[in-house]
């Protein structure tokens, strides 16, 4: 699965972790977060997210 990159603080959205406090399991795809996720370092939306290069 793809990882993804904040655009505005450098977030990476890991599926292999997904987002504890933010209630995702891990395993969940960036493509199957909620509408409403946000980041949870600076709060922007999903929009606001860029697919980052494999590692």
């Amino acid at each position: 699965m793809d990882r993804w990159k904040c655009s505005k603080c450098g977030y990476v959205y890991d599926p292999q972790y997904g987002d504890r406090d933010g209630g995702i399991a891990p395993g969940t795809a960036f493509e199957d977060l909620p509408e409403a996720w946000k980041c949870p370092r600076c709060g922007v939306g999903k929009n606001k997210f860029v697919k980052k290069a494999p590692k």
